[in-house]
């Protein structure tokens, strides 16, 4: 699959979040310019590095300083100073209050949801990127129960088309399972308790 040209500059170090997965996950939540996202797994940090291009203010949790060293130099390519990198656990805690998103590519990351639904404000959105249908199943079970709403899953396909003078057809190539994407928004207080 053709890398997007605002990515070939990246550097690639541990398995990335593909573009086609980064738009899905930065449309349905609706971040923007005045967005604070917290992120967790960062790996290379090409996800964190998408939202730090598009939102005011990132911060990214890595348990690896190997990965972290990769993203900061990913950081530094983009020349992002909106983009914070943590060398630490997120199942322990949150330090950044009242966030628009938190999205979680780690290993038993329902075991960050509660700490997400704290930091999350009020109509906040939580995204798991999950690649095995158990994983999916256990974060869906905590997100229940921690009474996040309007959860659901998809998955993402992409297919390159072979574009030729003897006809046009799907190519033999393509990018079909990377991971489920799991969305769930943190309850919004009723309009009356919000003044």
């Amino acid at each position: 699959m053709l890398v997007p040209y605002s990515y070939r500059r990246l550097k690639r170090g541990p398995q990335v979040i593909l573009p086609k997965d980064i738009g899905i996950i930065m449309a349905y939540s609706g971040i923007g310019k005045n967005s604070i996202c917290v992120d967790a797994g960062t790996g290379s940090g090409w996800l964190a590095v998408s939202l730090a291009r598009a939102s005011k203010q990132v911060t990214s949790y890595e348990l690896r300083e190997d990965f972290i060293k990769i993203a900061q130099r990913n950081k530094e390519i983009e020349g992002l100073g909106n983009l914070v990198l943590k060398n630490a656990d997120i199942t322990k805690g949150i330090a950044e209050k009242d966030v628009d998103l938190v999205t979680l590519d780690m290993p038993n990351s329902e075991k960050a949801l509660r700490p997400a639904y704290k930091a999350l404000k009020p109509g906040g959105i939580a995204v798991g990127y999950l690649p095995h249908v158990e994983q999916v199943k256990k974060f869906v079970s905590s997100m229940v129960k921690l009474k996040f709403s309007n959860i659901f899953t998809i998955e993402v396909i992409v297919r390159d088309m072979l574009v030729r003078e003897e006809g046009m057809r799907p190519s033999t190539k393509g990018v079909w399972h990377t991971a489920y994407l799991v969305f769930g928004q943190k309850e919004q207080l009723p309009e009356a308790l919000q003044h």
